[in-house]
């Protein structure tokens, strides 16, 4: 059971792995990306990088792989073949509940990784497009997640102080850059599975 404290003023999640199941999509998409350049990208690197922006994570494989993949035709690839794969996503529901539960009650935001195109179909394809007043993507930001900025903007768009927000996070890059804009942080893999 996620408990908001009473203090927390604002809450701001992750998309991808906290209210939409998507990772395994995602690393499936990654997998037939990167097949052709002859790159290698085990899963659990991939869950390590989660919320990193996809155009950081191909120069992140290109450096330390010595490959010279194509950025930008590479992070289009990629991102065609998630949203294939990505039909028919389920939310999680635990997480789902919290933004349901507090609607209207405090401000919310979406902060992700994604692009602001993905986000909206993945919001719209769990149900959850109308609970949230503000989507703050990849495309809004200069850095990155474990950089702070993206959960720093989300906040000051729902006009509430970083540490009055809670964030909610499935990935280590993620609970970084949230506790590096001063939020207090629930790892929503501590929640039972089943």
């Amino acid at each position: 059971m996620i408990v908001v404290p009473p203090d927390i003023r604002g809450l701001i999640f992750d998309l991808d792995g906290t209210l939409a199941d998507t990772m395994p999509a995602h690393f499936r998409a990654w997998t037939d990306a990167l097949t052709p350049h002859g790159v290698d990208f085990p899963e659990d690197y991939f869950y390590s990088l989660g919320g990193m922006p996809t155009r950081h994570i191909i120069e992140l494989l290109n450096e330390r792989q010595g490959k010279q993949m194509p950025v930008e035709a590479t992070s289009r690839r990629k991102e065609e073949l998630a949203t294939e794969y990505i039909r028919g996503v389920r939310p999680i529901e635990p997480v789902l509940k919290v933004a349901r539960t507090h609607f209207e009650k405090l401000p919310m935001a979406v902060a992700t990784g994604a692009h602001r195109k993905e986000a909206m179909r993945t919001l719209a394809d769990i149900g959850a497009s109308d609970l949230f007043e503000v989507l703050v993507t990849a495309d809004d930001v200069a850095r990155g997640k474990p950089a702070p900025d993206i959960f720093l903007e989300a906040a000051r768009l729902i006009d509430v102080p970083p540490t009055a927000c809670m964030a909610f996070e499935d990935a280590d890059l993620g609970i970084q850059s949230a506790r590096a804009a001063g939020m207090t942080v629930f790892d929503i893999r501590t929640l039972p599975r089943g």
